[in-house]
């Protein structure tokens, strides 16, 4: 189950990112033609394309996502495989799933409370973010690969099939917070 959640999730993301980074060089080929997914002024990808906050590392956002993506897709193909892996691997594995979705919260963040626009693409991929490392990381936990603590593996043993609470839980927060800072996003989006 874990597996085949890494691989579609890992999709889903890749997809997302391939598309932000497909617009910014449409953005770059038509800087006054709107693009595809800039639907009114709250669902603009162009808006959030042209953020300083798009280029945080100097170079745009999505080709780390497009270079991330890969790793889940090719760690769920290989645990289907029935690949085994040493306890650093793990680890490193968790540490870079949580890396991700601190930057996708962050990047929530900035574009409810600093841009004022949301971007589809960005959304998909915060969607795929999100289960990926809690999901995971209750996998990892109940496997043993992040703690030896053997109670803790049980509890989380039997979280394991409940794990998907936790993304539930962190996307009604974000749909919370969007619907109260553009409290008119519903009426402009469905009529």
């Amino acid at each position: 189950m874990t597996a085949i959640l890494l691989i579609v999730a890992g999709c889903i993301g890749l997809y997302g990112a391939f598309k932000l980074v497909n617009e910014k060089y449409e953005l770059l080929e038509h800087p006054t033609k709107a693009l595809g997914c800039d639907i009114n002024p709250f669902v603009s990808c162009s808006t959030v394309i042209d953020s300083w906050q798009s280029h945080l590392f100097g170079f745009p956002n999505p080709i780390i996502g497009v270079a991330g993506f890969v790793a889940p897709i090719a760690v769920g193909v290989s645990i289907l495989a029935g690949a085994k892996f040493a306890r650093w691997y793990w680890v490193a594995f968790n540490i870079g799933l949580f890396l991700a979705w601190v930057f996708v919260t962050w990047l929530f963040t900035q574009t409810v409370f600093s841009i004022g626009a949301l971007c589809p693409w960005c959304m998909l991929v915060w969607s795929a973010t999100i289960p990926l490392f809690w999901v995971f990381t209750v996998w990892n936990l109940a496997n043993g690969n992040l703690t030896k603590n053997a109670a803790l593996q049980r509890r989380m043993r039997a979280f394991l099939p409940y794990s998907w609470v936790i993304p539930l839980i962190n996307y009604l927060v974000i749909i919370v917070i969007v619907i109260q800072h553009f409290p008119t996003l519903l009426t402009t989006l469905f009529g």
